[in-house]
Order: C-alpha cells, then sequence, then structure tokens
C-alpha cells in the first residue's frame, strides 16, 4: 500500500524559514517524480514545485523561484521542501504527490497518483 506523509510544518515569522518532508512508503514498481502543492482558505490548490525521480529536473511556480528548494534523497524515499523568506502569503496547506509516467510538465494535480494528507503551514506578519 502506497503512503505519501508530510510532516515539518508549524508556525513562523515573515522572513523566516522552514522544511518540509515528505516520506513515501509502498512504491516498489517505479520511481516516482514527487511534487509539492499547496491551498490556501477558499482557493484552489497550485502547484509548487516538482522534483523527477533522479533530480535532474526540478521545476517551481513563479512564486517558489528563489525562495524554495526541492530536494530528494531516494535512499531514504523522502523529498524535502525547503522554503526561506517566507512571507504571509505563502500560509496554506502543503500537500506532497506522487505521480508516475514520463511527462515534461507536472505541474497539474490530476497527474500525480498519491497524495498526502497535508501538513499546516503559517506565516506570520
Amino acid at each position: 500500500q502506497v503512503q505519501v506523509v508530510e510532516s515539518g510544518g508549524g508556525l513562523v515569522q515573515a522572513g523566516g524559514s522552514l522544511r518540509l518532508s515528505c516520506a513515501a512508503s509502498g512504491i516498489t514498481f517505479s520511481w516516482p517524480t514527487m511534487g509539492w502543492f499547496r491551498q490556501a482558505p477558499g482557493k484552489e490548490r497550485e502547484f509548487v514545485g516538482s522534483i523527477r525521480w533522479d533530480g535532474a529536473y526540478i521545476d517551481y511556480s513563479d512564486s517558489a523561484k528563489g525562495r524554495f528548494t526541492i530536494s530528494r534523497d531516494n535512499t531514504k524515499n523522502t523529498v524535502y521542501l525547503q522554503m526561506d523568506s517566507l512571507k504571509p502569503e505563502d500560509t496554506a496547506v502543503y500537500y506532497c504527490a506522487a505521480g508516475f509516467g514520463n511527462r515534461s510538465n507536472w505541474r497539474t494535480t490530476a497527474l500525480y497518483d498519491y497524495w498526502g494528507q497535508g501538513t499546516q503551514v503559517t506565516v506570520s506578519s
């Protein structure tokens, strides 16, 4: 059974940093692309970034570029989202997802097969 579990959320002041982790288990048939999304109250879930299974291709949303860094450790089946220079508008529930296949664009939620339960990130001004 595939499980995706996020951790590391919390409350931080504007300008601060947080590192989210995403542990994937039960995936034995292929290496997935891992994506990060977020959803603020009353808004749609939006793409934050993604990393291909080998780490060779990383994509970021415009809002994340330059402030967030995605990395992965396949020996631990874990993906990380380092968030620096956080802003109040980064407040949201952050979700991690696993997707399979050979695609050039992983920015759409429908492309992912497994999702975590989300972790809350709150940035105070």
